[in-house]
């Protein structure tokens, strides 16, 4: 597949290492045993996404055969991808229809790509101290801030994160993907307050956090509920963030509450992931993250 820019078609390992870093659904489809005549030899492969191809087992219906069996995994029964492998016969003269005569075995790996995306409103010291925090973990990071050329220079090579420039809140709050964990902490009271509005109006996001005192969320809570939300969803906010992990102790730097705030997020992430999972209660995280 060639894609924007390039000269000639992306391989299938370069596919395959952008997708990987990027956390984004994909199936490798190996061709693993062939007997007879057959368009390539074993060990051939190609890299599949949903709407995507790169590199070729050979062509054909063969070929075609594989990309909707990847894409079927891909798509699995609720729309949504599983991993794991799969091995998949094809015989070139029977189920391909193919004058080749031949037969061929197909691993096909699928990788689901990251379920979590975490949705981070601000650059400032808070903001990037998360970034770097996270970077370990399998989430997609979705980095916005409202000002011009303040992301800093190593971000360009951290996998699975996306910088925005974010001028308009509204419109970056619903170019989100459904599910997103979202953490509000601009430079900037007033884009807080709007970005916060514009999540509870989605009313499809996982989590909801923003930085800032009791007496700040006191305010915003007054002026959100007058504004016609409900009681059920500001109690989902969370502000200060952090506090379910038993705080900071005293300590306000960014790094701290960077720690706090990731401790309160994986038990979020993880009942959103696996539903059947009970997550920590605050003295269980409060207690995990004092030992």
């Amino acid at each position: 597949m060639i894609r924007a820019g390039d000269h000639r078609p992306e391989s299938w390992h370069a596919a395959l290492d952008r997708l990987q870093r990027d956390g984004l659904p994909h199936a490798l489809a190996t061709q693993v045993t062939s007997a007879g005549s057959t368009p390539r030899e074993p060990g051939a492969r190609m890299v599949i996404t949903a709407d995507g191809v790169f590199d070729t087992l050979g062509g054909g219906t063969f070929e075609y055969q594989v990309i909707e069996a990847a894409r079927a995994r891909l798509a699995g029964k609720d729309g949504s991808a599983e991993g794991g492998m799969s091995l998949e016969a094809f015989s070139l003269g029977g189920r391909s229809g193919q004058c080749c005569g031949g037969f061929v075995n197909v691993l096909i790996e699928v990788f689901p790509g990251s379920a979590t995306t975490l949705a981070l409103f601000g650059a400032g010291h808070v903001g990037t101290e998360l970034v770097r925090l996270a970077a370990p973990l399998p989430w997609r990071v979705h980095w916005h801030d409202s000002r011009p050329g303040v992301f800093p220079d190593w971000a360009a090579e951290q996998p699975r994160l996306e910088c925005r420039h974010a001028p308009d809140p509204i419109a970056a709050v619903a170019a989100l993907p459904p599910g997103a964990h979202a953490l509000v902490l601009t430079h900037d009271h007033a884009e807080d307050l709007a970005l916060v509005d514009a999540l509870l109006a989605r009313g499809d996001v996982a989590s909801l956090g923003l930085i800032g005192s009791t007496s700040k969320w006191a305010s915003f809570r007054s002026r959100l509920g007058k504004a016609g939300h409900v009681e059920a969803a500001l109690a989902r906010v969370r502000c200060p963030i952090g506090m379910a992990a038993g705080g900071t102790g005293g300590d306000k730097t960014p790094y701290a509450i960077a720690l706090a705030t990731l401790a309160e997020l994986l038990p979020l992430t993880a009942s959103v992931e696996r539903p059947d999972q009970r997550g920590l209660d605050p003295a269980e995280l409060r207690h995990l993250f004092t030992s």
